[in-house]
């Protein structure tokens, strides 16, 4: 939905000027949401979540009941989601891990580890080696593979399919599985293929790419006789920020990756969507600060700005959002106006990219009323510039009723 949830909305107006921005969440809608993922998806597949998307220990133990596990991409999230929530199952990926990172892995008895290069594998192994466990390392090997016919182009984001930094390049797929299998690597097991092709895919698309994955991964075990126990196809289920009522279609989703595990008795799959769930949950609330006319256009400038919700610039797009009107006024100059039937919302930085949408109609719009932006659940503050220009940081509120 683009308009705020009612607690939301209350929560929003009760908030005094100098408390916004705000970063409130709905764990309410949160758990209302992964559960009607969780419901839609076969209970073979597991569903990790991505903690890059929002790792707030709030989102993370609202989602524990829901998700099989957590995938994490730094030594930082690593610790962080082991503290927040005790226990679980994590999954350890992203490029470039630091011998430290990988021992801080070892010491806190990460399950899986997703391993992108030969030489990340080499060094994984040496310092595995130096532990006494009673178990080997599980290890996925995560590929940079080709994409399905047409998904590239409509992705919103590829990490795979075309030249990037992200997993092994195909071509060493052999090389990989024989210093896992040949005996040297005794304290690792290779389970099976972790990938993460492209983000933005709807469901056709993303069961496209599933199929792909799989039919490639059993092919390599065949190739070396060896049966890999374990697919990973990743996260990347579009979130529509030009259509936010529209939703990724689980149910479809569901029903295809049922039928692909059914296909292949004995092949764990597993999704690790981190937008797609937590998204819808979050709003960044602000209060228009000004409205003004330039060149033909009208401005509404905002308490904060993509230097707290950094989306909407570098991903292209005008974030939704919703008016709430504000009728006190406690001030004893007159408040400016829109005069036009839409405006731009701009926030306070000294750059022209701090845009956070284009074409809001807000006909009558004034300073001191409150604008309420959707789909601030994910990649949101916690990958915003937040110190540029020094403003005060947002508030942050978690609804739980």
């Amino acid at each position: 939905m683009t308009a705020p949830t009612a607690s939301v909305r209350d929560r929003v107006r009760s908030l005094p000027s100098e408390s916004l921005p705000a970063y409130v969440y709905d764990l309410a809608a949160l758990r209302g949401h992964a559960a009607s993922v969780r419901s839609a998806l076969p209970r073979s597949i597991e569903l990790y979540y991505a903690a890059k998307a929002n790792p707030e220990p709030e989102i993370l133990c609202a989602l524990a009941p829901y998700v099989d596990g957590y995938d994490v991409s730094s030594g930082g999230e690593l610790a962080h989601v082991r503290k927040a929530v005790p226990g679980r199952p994590l999954a350890f990926g992203g490029p470039g891990k630091t011998p430290a990172e990988i021992d801080t892995a070892l010491d806190l008895g990460v399950e899986r580890f997703h391993v992108e290069s030969l030489y990340e594998l080499r060094m994984l192994a040496q310092l595995a080696s130096r532990r006494s466990r009673d178990t080997p390392l599980g290890v996925l090997l995560r590929f940079n593979l080709p994409l399905a016919e047409g998904s590239l182009e409509a992705s919103a984001l590829s990490m795979g399919g075309r030249p990037t930094p992200f997993g092994l390049d195909p071509a060493q797929a052999d090389q990989a599985v024989r210093m896992l299998t040949d005996g040297t690597s005794a304290r690792l097991e290779l389970l099976g293929v972790h990938t993460h092709l492209a983000s933005g895919l709807n469901a056709p698309q993303q069961l496209a790419a599933a199929e792909s994955v799989v039919a490639w991964t059993v092919d390599l075990g065949a190739r070396h006789g060896i049966r890999l126990r374990e697919v990973n196809v990743g996260g990347g289920m579009t979130v529509d920020y030009a259509a936010p009522r529209t939703r990724f279609d689980w149910a479809a989703y569901g029903a295809g990756l049922g039928a692909l595990a059914a296909a292949h008795p004995g092949l764990t799959l597993r999704i690790e969507p981190g937008r797609a769930l937590s998204a819808y949950c979050g709003w960044y609330a602000t209060e228009v600060l000004d409205v003004k006319p330039s060149h033909g256009e009208e401005f509404a400038v905002v308490r904060g700005g993509t230097h707290h919700l950094r989306t909407p610039a570098t991903k292209g797009h005008d974030q939704p959002c919703t008016v709430l009107p504000v009728h006190a006024w406690p001030h004893p100059w007159p408040r400016s106006e829109a005069r036009r039937e839409q405006v731009t919302v701009a926030g306070q930085l000294c750059t022209p990219k701090d845009v956070l949408a284009r074409g809001v109609p807000a006909a009558g719009l004034r300073a001191g009323d409150r604008v309420v932006f959707a789909l601030a659940g994910a990649y949101a503050w916690n990958i915003s510039h937040h110190d540029f220009l020094m403003h005060p940081r947002p508030g942050f509120h978690f609804l739980d009723a």
